[in-house]
């Protein structure tokens, strides 16, 4: 009878055990495959993760600086003690900096827009017409790319200092875009070539010419490479220090966002916060327009074709 009782008091004790142990044991082995899981994918990607450090640790820094104040922008201290917003409103009340924004905007946007529109046609004529000397057209697209700018940087400075009296303007380097440029017929060409000959075939059947079938079959179907290629310019025209040195150093009010930077740095040597906050004010548009507009971008540069 005793040992029938002392069994009967020992078997829900041990029912009792196993009840608690079972989900604390599932709980280790859950945490030990998600710990697992982490370091797999933390070995598979360990090279992504060193590139993706090794650019966005720059702009973290970068930006940090900019908050800091005037004395702790010189020590080595990496968090700022107080975050001074203000920096950002000093740096775009400076006189000429609003000046150095719209004078870049110009640049950019308008010779965005002229180097398209005149880079299409030609693109569209080498990648579906047949014409005598097509290829040697071609040959010297492509040797205009590998010609470096600074090889004729002084006949064409004579020509728009001397015979146009163009210098102190940004006009210098506008004016050539409307000519097209040669890195963005070649990739529209590139691009334009993965459009089915069928489709412009159908459109000339329905009685378009060659204008309103470039119009309304090419530029829909190459948006992306269009994109792209829009994109390149406009980076260009930003951040081009180049050009804007050779032909506005002489008058302030000609400026741009990368040549005025310079002088800003210049006159603020020693304010590291203001001279890294007006770097911020510089780069946020073109990493805003980026983000906003990669993917097409991708899809562009890429050339993954045509969508039905």
């Amino acid at each position: 009878m005793s040992t029938h009782r002392t069994a009967g008091t020992r078997r829900p004790a041990r029912t009792h055990r196993t009840g608690t142990h079972r989900p604390a044991r599932t709980h280790r082995t859950a945490g030990a495959h998600r710990r697992k899981a982490v370091l797999h994918w933390i070995a598979v990607h360990s090279l992504a993760v060193a590139a993706a450090l090794f650019f966005t640790l720059p702009f973290v820094f970068l930006l940090l600086t900019s908050l800091m104040g005037d004395r702790q922008a010189l020590t080595r201290d990496l968090w700022p003690d107080t975050w001074e917003w203000g920096n950002f409103a000093q740096v775009w009340h400076t006189p000429g900096f609003l000046t150095w924004w719209r004078n870049t905007l110009l640049y950019a946007g308008l010779g965005t827009l002229l180097t398209v529109v005149s880079s299409v046609p030609v693109a569209y004529a080498l990648a579906k017409f047949r014409f005598r000397g097509r290829d040697l057209s071609l040959m010297l697209v492509v040797a205009m790319m590998m010609l470096p700018p600074q090889v004729v940087v002084i006949p064409m400075y004579l020509f728009w200092a001397r015979q146009l009296d163009l210098s102190g303007s940004l006009w210098p380097l506008i004016v050539p875009m409307a000519f097209g440029d040669a890195f963005s017929i070649f990739l529209l060409r590139q691009f334009l070539l993965t459009i089915p000959d069928a489709y412009l075939d159908a459109a000339r059947v329905d009685g378009c010419g060659e204008v309103r079938t470039l119009l309304r079959v090419v530029v829909p179907m190459a948006r992306p490479g269009i994109a792209a290629v829009a994109l390149f310019q406009f980076f260009y025209a930003w951040n081009d220090y180049f050009g804007p040195q050779i032909y506005t150093s002489d008058n302030p009010a000609a400026w741009t966002l990368s040549y005025g930077l310079e002088s800003f740095k210049g006159a603020h040597h020693t304010n590291w916060n203001l001279t890294m906050a007006a770097t911020v004010l510089v780069m946020a548009p073109v990493i805003v327009l980026f983000f906003f507009a990669q993917k097409a971008f991708v899809e562009g540069v890429t050339l993954t074709g045509v969508k039905a």
